[in-house]
Protein backbone atom coordinates (compact mmCIF):
# COMPACT_ATOMS: atom_id res chain seq x y z
CA UNK A 1 0.00 0.00 0.00
CA UNK A 2 1.70 3.50 -1.24
CA UNK A 3 2.32 5.87 1.32
CA UNK A 4 -0.68 8.21 0.25
CA UNK A 5 -3.38 5.20 1.00
CA UNK A 6 -1.46 4.98 4.79
CA UNK A 7 -1.74 8.01 5.48
CA UNK A 8 -5.77 8.12 5.12
CA UNK A 9 -6.25 4.88 7.05
CA UNK A 10 -4.16 6.65 9.50
CA UNK A 11 -6.17 9.76 9.68
CA UNK A 12 -9.20 7.81 9.63
CA UNK A 13 -8.37 5.77 12.94
CA UNK A 14 -5.95 8.67 14.93
CA UNK A 15 -7.84 11.89 13.40
CA UNK A 16 -4.39 13.26 12.98
CA UNK A 17 -1.27 14.16 11.17
CA UNK A 18 1.18 16.38 11.42
CA UNK A 19 1.66 19.25 8.73
CA UNK A 20 4.08 17.41 6.62
CA UNK A 21 1.58 14.57 6.31
CA UNK A 22 -0.99 16.88 5.51
CA UNK A 23 0.80 18.43 2.55
CA UNK A 24 2.01 14.94 1.23
CA UNK A 25 -1.65 14.01 1.28
CA UNK A 26 -2.77 17.45 -0.86
CA UNK A 27 0.56 17.10 -3.20
CA UNK A 28 0.23 13.52 -3.36
CA UNK A 29 -4.15 13.54 -4.56
CA UNK A 30 -4.83 10.78 -7.00
CA UNK A 31 -8.34 9.47 -7.84
CA UNK A 32 -8.01 6.50 -5.54
CA UNK A 33 -7.22 8.35 -2.48
CA UNK A 34 -10.17 10.48 -3.27
CA UNK A 35 -12.12 7.61 -3.24
CA UNK A 36 -11.15 6.35 -0.16
CA UNK A 37 -11.27 9.46 1.76
CA UNK A 38 -15.00 9.55 0.40
CA UNK A 39 -15.63 6.42 1.71
CA UNK A 40 -14.16 6.99 4.85
CA UNK A 41 -15.21 10.49 5.25
CA UNK A 42 -19.09 9.21 4.66
CA UNK A 43 -18.45 6.46 7.17
CA UNK A 44 -17.72 8.57 9.93
CA UNK A 45 -20.50 11.23 9.37
CA UNK A 46 -22.92 9.31 9.34
CA UNK A 47 -22.14 7.72 12.73
CA UNK A 48 -23.24 10.86 13.96
CA UNK A 49 -25.97 12.09 11.47
CA UNK A 50 -26.78 9.48 9.25
CA UNK A 51 -27.93 10.09 6.30
CA UNK A 52 -29.53 13.87 7.76
CA UNK A 53 -28.65 17.21 5.92
CA UNK A 54 -29.60 20.19 8.24
CA UNK A 55 -30.76 23.07 6.51
CA UNK A 56 -29.49 26.89 7.52
CA UNK A 57 -31.64 29.92 6.73
CA UNK A 58 -28.98 32.68 5.65
CA UNK A 59 -30.13 36.12 5.53
CA UNK A 60 -27.45 38.58 4.48
CA UNK A 61 -28.26 41.82 6.41
CA UNK A 62 -25.80 44.31 5.23
CA UNK A 63 -23.07 44.13 2.46
CA UNK A 64 -21.74 48.11 3.69
CA UNK A 65 -18.02 47.04 5.16
CA UNK A 66 -14.95 48.76 7.16
CA UNK A 67 -12.32 46.51 5.66
CA UNK A 68 -10.53 46.19 2.39
CA UNK A 69 -9.68 42.88 2.05
CA UNK A 70 -8.59 42.17 -1.67
CA UNK A 71 -10.54 39.41 -2.64
CA UNK A 72 -14.04 40.51 -1.35
CA UNK A 73 -16.47 42.18 -3.61
CA UNK A 74 -18.27 43.89 -0.58
CA UNK A 75 -14.22 45.67 0.42
CA UNK A 76 -15.23 49.31 1.16
CA UNK A 77 -13.24 50.87 -2.14
CA UNK A 78 -15.36 49.49 -4.46
CA UNK A 79 -17.60 52.13 -5.58
CA UNK A 80 -19.56 49.81 -7.76
CA UNK A 81 -21.23 47.97 -4.85
CA UNK A 82 -25.02 48.82 -4.78
CA UNK A 83 -24.99 48.58 -0.39
CA UNK A 84 -27.82 47.94 0.73
CA UNK A 85 -28.71 47.12 5.28
CA UNK A 86 -31.64 45.53 6.24
CA UNK A 87 -34.28 46.92 9.00
CA UNK A 88 -34.86 44.93 12.23
CA UNK A 89 -38.45 44.14 10.52
CA UNK A 90 -37.47 43.25 7.21
CA UNK A 91 -34.99 40.63 9.20
CA UNK A 92 -37.38 39.04 11.39
CA UNK A 93 -39.77 39.13 8.46
CA UNK A 94 -37.02 36.51 6.77
CA UNK A 95 -37.15 34.59 10.04
CA UNK A 96 -41.00 34.22 10.51
CA UNK A 97 -41.11 32.88 6.07
CA UNK A 98 -38.06 30.65 7.12
CA UNK A 99 -39.72 29.14 9.95
CA UNK A 100 -42.96 28.71 8.53
CA UNK A 101 -41.04 26.73 5.62
CA UNK A 102 -38.76 24.66 8.49
CA UNK A 103 -36.30 26.40 9.33
CA UNK A 104 -34.53 26.14 12.83
CA UNK A 105 -31.12 27.65 12.34
CA UNK A 106 -30.82 31.06 11.02
CA UNK A 107 -27.43 32.63 9.66
CA UNK A 108 -26.70 36.60 10.20
CA UNK A 109 -24.32 37.24 7.96
CA UNK A 110 -22.65 41.14 6.98
CA UNK A 111 -19.72 42.60 6.33
CA UNK A 112 -18.72 44.52 9.27
CA UNK A 113 -21.11 47.58 9.33
CA UNK A 114 -20.57 50.08 11.98
CA UNK A 115 -24.33 51.00 12.14
CA UNK A 116 -25.66 47.66 13.24
CA UNK A 117 -24.42 48.21 16.96
CA UNK A 118 -23.86 46.21 19.69
CA UNK A 119 -27.43 47.62 21.20
CA UNK A 120 -28.83 46.88 17.77
CA UNK A 121 -27.51 43.53 17.25
CA UNK A 122 -28.67 42.57 21.05
CA UNK A 123 -31.92 43.65 20.25
CA UNK A 124 -32.30 41.56 17.02
CA UNK A 125 -31.00 38.06 18.87
CA UNK A 126 -33.60 38.73 21.93
CA UNK A 127 -36.28 39.20 19.62
CA UNK A 128 -35.81 36.31 16.75
CA UNK A 129 -35.23 33.90 20.16
CA UNK A 130 -38.95 35.35 21.24
CA UNK A 131 -40.22 34.68 18.50
CA UNK A 132 -38.44 31.19 17.81
CA UNK A 133 -37.45 29.66 21.26
CA UNK A 134 -36.55 26.63 19.55
CA UNK A 135 -34.22 28.22 17.07
CA UNK A 136 -30.47 28.34 16.79
CA UNK A 137 -29.13 31.67 15.81
CA UNK A 138 -25.61 32.14 14.17
CA UNK A 139 -23.97 35.50 13.41
CA UNK A 140 -21.41 35.85 10.95
CA UNK A 141 -20.22 39.40 11.19
CA UNK A 142 -16.60 39.47 11.29
CA UNK A 143 -13.81 40.65 13.99
CA UNK A 144 -15.35 42.33 17.31
CA UNK A 145 -13.96 42.99 21.19
CA UNK A 146 -14.50 40.02 23.54
CA UNK A 147 -17.10 42.37 25.18
CA UNK A 148 -18.88 42.60 21.94
CA UNK A 149 -19.08 38.70 21.69
CA UNK A 150 -19.84 38.03 24.79
CA UNK A 151 -22.80 40.53 24.92
CA UNK A 152 -24.43 38.69 21.69
CA UNK A 153 -23.58 35.61 23.24
CA UNK A 154 -25.60 37.02 26.38
CA UNK A 155 -28.18 38.02 24.38
CA UNK A 156 -29.35 34.34 22.78
CA UNK A 157 -26.65 33.77 19.86
CA UNK A 158 -25.82 29.98 19.70
CA UNK A 159 -23.36 30.04 16.74
CA UNK A 160 -20.38 32.46 15.63
CA UNK A 161 -19.01 32.20 11.90
CA UNK A 162 -15.30 33.71 11.54
CA UNK A 163 -13.26 31.97 8.88
CA UNK A 164 -9.49 31.85 9.89
CA UNK A 165 -8.87 32.70 5.97
CA UNK A 166 -5.49 31.20 6.31
CA UNK A 167 -3.45 29.77 9.08
CA UNK A 168 -0.07 31.27 7.40
CA UNK A 169 0.90 34.78 8.89
CA UNK A 170 2.61 35.57 5.54
CA UNK A 171 -0.34 34.12 3.49
CA UNK A 172 -2.79 36.16 5.83
CA UNK A 173 -0.88 39.45 5.09
CA UNK A 174 -0.79 38.80 1.15
CA UNK A 175 -4.57 38.94 1.13
CA UNK A 176 -5.13 41.59 3.54
CA UNK A 177 -4.31 44.86 4.63
CA UNK A 178 -2.18 46.19 6.94
CA UNK A 179 -4.82 46.59 9.78
CA UNK A 180 -5.69 43.12 9.83
CA UNK A 181 -3.88 40.03 10.93
CA UNK A 182 -4.20 37.13 11.64
CA UNK A 183 -3.05 37.36 15.43
CA UNK A 184 -6.18 38.92 15.90
CA UNK A 185 -8.48 36.84 13.95
CA UNK A 186 -7.33 33.86 16.19
CA UNK A 187 -8.00 35.60 19.13
CA UNK A 188 -11.13 36.41 17.70
CA UNK A 189 -11.88 32.80 17.56
CA UNK A 190 -10.49 31.98 21.15
CA UNK A 191 -12.51 34.68 22.92
CA UNK A 192 -15.47 32.89 21.00
CA UNK A 193 -14.94 29.61 22.11
CA UNK A 194 -13.97 30.74 25.56
CA UNK A 195 -17.52 32.82 26.04
CA UNK A 196 -19.22 29.30 25.09
CA UNK A 197 -20.48 30.04 21.43
CA UNK A 198 -20.22 27.17 19.14
CA UNK A 199 -17.78 28.88 16.70
CA UNK A 200 -17.07 27.96 12.76
CA UNK A 201 -13.29 28.71 11.10
CA UNK A 202 -12.39 28.36 7.53
CA UNK A 203 -10.68 29.18 4.83
CA UNK A 204 -10.78 29.69 1.37
CA UNK A 205 -9.34 26.92 -1.83
CA UNK A 206 -7.00 27.70 -4.51
CA UNK A 207 -7.13 31.82 -2.92
CA UNK A 208 -4.29 33.80 -4.78
CA UNK A 209 -0.49 32.42 -3.48
CA UNK A 210 -1.98 29.82 -1.75
CA UNK A 211 0.29 26.77 -1.63
CA UNK A 212 -0.05 23.00 -0.46
CA UNK A 213 2.20 23.72 2.51
CA UNK A 214 -0.42 26.88 3.49
CA UNK A 215 -3.26 24.44 3.18
CA UNK A 216 -1.65 21.96 5.08
CA UNK A 217 -0.99 24.56 8.03
CA UNK A 218 -5.14 25.08 7.55
CA UNK A 219 -5.73 21.74 8.26
CA UNK A 220 -3.41 21.40 11.63
CA UNK A 221 -4.91 24.59 12.38
CA UNK A 222 -7.92 23.05 12.38
CA UNK A 223 -7.16 19.73 14.12
CA UNK A 224 -5.54 21.75 16.68
CA UNK A 225 -8.55 24.35 17.00
CA UNK A 226 -11.22 22.08 17.38
CA UNK A 227 -14.32 24.34 15.75
CA UNK A 228 -17.55 22.99 16.42
CA UNK A 229 -18.22 24.26 12.14
CA UNK A 230 -15.73 24.83 9.14
CA UNK A 231 -16.34 26.68 6.52
CA UNK A 232 -14.60 25.37 3.24
CA UNK A 233 -15.37 26.98 -0.09
CA UNK A 234 -13.54 27.66 -3.35
CA UNK A 235 -11.70 31.13 -3.60
CA UNK A 236 -13.93 32.63 -6.71
CA UNK A 237 -12.79 36.02 -7.95
CA UNK A 238 -14.81 39.23 -8.52
CA UNK A 239 -13.87 42.23 -11.13
CA UNK A 240 -13.37 44.75 -8.35
CA UNK A 241 -10.92 43.35 -6.80
CA UNK A 242 -7.15 43.43 -7.46
CA UNK A 243 -7.59 39.52 -7.40
CA UNK A 244 -9.66 39.76 -10.37
CA UNK A 245 -7.80 37.97 -13.23
CA UNK A 246 -7.01 35.13 -10.66
CA UNK A 247 -8.44 31.27 -11.44
CA UNK A 248 -11.01 30.07 -8.96
CA UNK A 249 -10.30 27.62 -7.20
CA UNK A 250 -10.72 24.09 -8.39
CA UNK A 251 -14.06 22.13 -6.56
CA UNK A 252 -12.27 18.45 -6.51
CA UNK A 253 -9.81 19.70 -4.74
CA UNK A 254 -12.19 21.62 -2.06
CA UNK A 255 -14.07 18.04 -2.25
CA UNK A 256 -10.81 16.02 -1.14
CA UNK A 257 -10.52 18.53 1.65
CA UNK A 258 -13.93 18.43 3.13
CA UNK A 259 -13.23 14.58 3.41
CA UNK A 260 -10.03 14.86 5.48
CA UNK A 261 -11.45 17.60 7.44
CA UNK A 262 -14.55 15.33 8.53
CA UNK A 263 -11.87 12.56 9.78
CA UNK A 264 -9.82 15.13 10.94
CA UNK A 265 -13.05 15.47 13.65
CA UNK A 266 -16.51 13.25 12.75
CA UNK A 267 -18.71 15.17 14.43
CA UNK A 268 -18.33 18.39 12.82
CA UNK A 269 -20.63 20.41 10.99
CA UNK A 270 -19.90 20.89 7.49
CA UNK A 271 -21.29 23.29 4.82
CA UNK A 272 -21.61 22.18 0.95
CA UNK A 273 -20.83 26.18 0.30
CA UNK A 274 -22.51 28.27 -2.11
CA UNK A 275 -19.34 29.10 -3.41
CA UNK A 276 -18.93 25.08 -3.96
CA UNK A 277 -22.00 25.13 -6.26
CA UNK A 278 -21.20 27.95 -8.06
CA UNK A 279 -17.80 26.80 -9.79
CA UNK A 280 -19.62 22.82 -9.66
CA UNK A 281 -23.56 22.74 -11.05
CA UNK A 282 -23.87 19.80 -8.89
CA UNK A 283 -20.89 21.31 -6.41
CA UNK A 284 -23.29 21.04 -3.29
CA UNK A 285 -24.34 17.20 -3.62
CA UNK A 286 -20.57 16.33 -4.32
CA UNK A 287 -20.06 18.50 -0.92
CA UNK A 288 -22.30 16.29 0.64
CA UNK A 289 -21.22 12.58 -1.02
CA UNK A 290 -17.44 13.95 0.19
CA UNK A 291 -18.52 14.30 4.23
CA UNK A 292 -20.58 17.65 4.38
CA UNK A 293 -24.04 17.38 6.07
CA UNK A 294 -24.84 21.18 5.70
CA UNK A 295 -26.31 23.35 3.46
CA UNK A 296 -27.54 27.07 3.63
CA UNK A 297 -30.19 28.40 1.76
CA UNK A 298 -30.77 31.55 0.73
CA UNK A 299 -33.85 33.40 2.51
CA UNK A 300 -32.71 37.16 2.08
CA UNK A 301 -35.04 39.20 0.18
CA UNK A 302 -35.25 38.45 -3.45
CA UNK A 303 -34.33 42.34 -4.05
CA UNK A 304 -30.97 41.95 -2.40
CA UNK A 305 -29.50 38.74 -3.12
CA UNK A 306 -27.71 40.02 -5.99
CA UNK A 307 -25.99 42.57 -4.48
CA UNK A 308 -24.47 40.82 -1.48
CA UNK A 309 -21.88 40.11 -3.97
CA UNK A 310 -18.32 38.84 -2.04
CA UNK A 311 -17.40 36.75 -5.65
CA UNK A 312 -18.61 36.71 -8.99
CA UNK A 313 -21.21 34.03 -10.20
CA UNK A 314 -23.17 33.66 -6.98
CA UNK A 315 -25.62 31.06 -7.28
CA UNK A 316 -28.86 33.47 -7.35
CA UNK A 317 -31.53 31.83 -9.21
CA UNK A 318 -34.58 34.20 -8.39
CA UNK A 319 -36.39 31.05 -6.51
CA UNK A 320 -38.51 31.80 -3.65
CA UNK A 321 -37.11 30.28 -0.52
CA UNK A 322 -40.68 27.53 -0.59
CA UNK A 323 -39.22 26.65 -3.98
CA UNK A 324 -35.60 26.95 -3.12
CA UNK A 325 -36.23 24.32 -0.57
CA UNK A 326 -38.52 22.13 -2.79
CA UNK A 327 -35.64 21.71 -5.09
CA UNK A 328 -33.05 21.39 -2.76
CA UNK A 329 -35.04 18.43 -0.80
CA UNK A 330 -35.78 16.78 -4.41
CA UNK A 331 -31.53 16.87 -5.21
CA UNK A 332 -30.52 15.83 -1.90
CA UNK A 333 -33.24 12.54 -2.03
CA UNK A 334 -31.54 11.80 -5.56
CA UNK A 335 -28.63 11.33 -3.78
CA UNK A 336 -29.51 9.52 -1.40
CA UNK A 337 -30.08 12.10 1.71
CA UNK A 338 -32.75 13.61 3.84
CA UNK A 339 -33.16 17.42 4.69
CA UNK A 340 -34.44 17.44 8.60
CA UNK A 341 -35.92 20.13 10.51
CA UNK A 342 -33.94 20.72 13.27
CA UNK A 343 -31.52 23.34 15.15
CA UNK A 344 -28.59 20.78 13.73
CA UNK A 345 -26.19 21.45 16.43
CA UNK A 346 -23.23 19.53 17.11
CA UNK A 347 -23.73 15.70 18.00
CA UNK A 348 -21.38 14.01 20.98
CA UNK A 349 -22.89 10.95 20.50
CA UNK A 350 -22.06 7.68 18.00
CA UNK A 351 -25.04 6.54 16.30
CA UNK A 352 -25.93 2.48 16.58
Amino acid sequence: MNKTLKLIKKLNTTHSLTTDEYQYLIDNKNEKASQLLKKYAVAQREKYYGKSVFVRGLIEISNYCKNDCYYCGIRKSNLNCERYRLSKDEILSCCKEGYELGFRTFVLQGGEDATFTDNFLCDLVSSIKENHPDCAVTLSLGERSYDSFKKLYDSGADRYLLRHETASDEHYALLHPDTLTLKNRKKCLNDLKEIGFQVGCGFMVGSPFQTTSHIAQDLNFIEEFSPHMCGVGPFIPHKDTPFKNYNAGDAELCCYLLSIIRLIKPNILLPATTALGTVKNDGREKGILSGANVIMPNLSPLSVRKKYALYDGKISTGDESAQSLYNLKKSMNSIGYTVVVSRGDINTNIKE
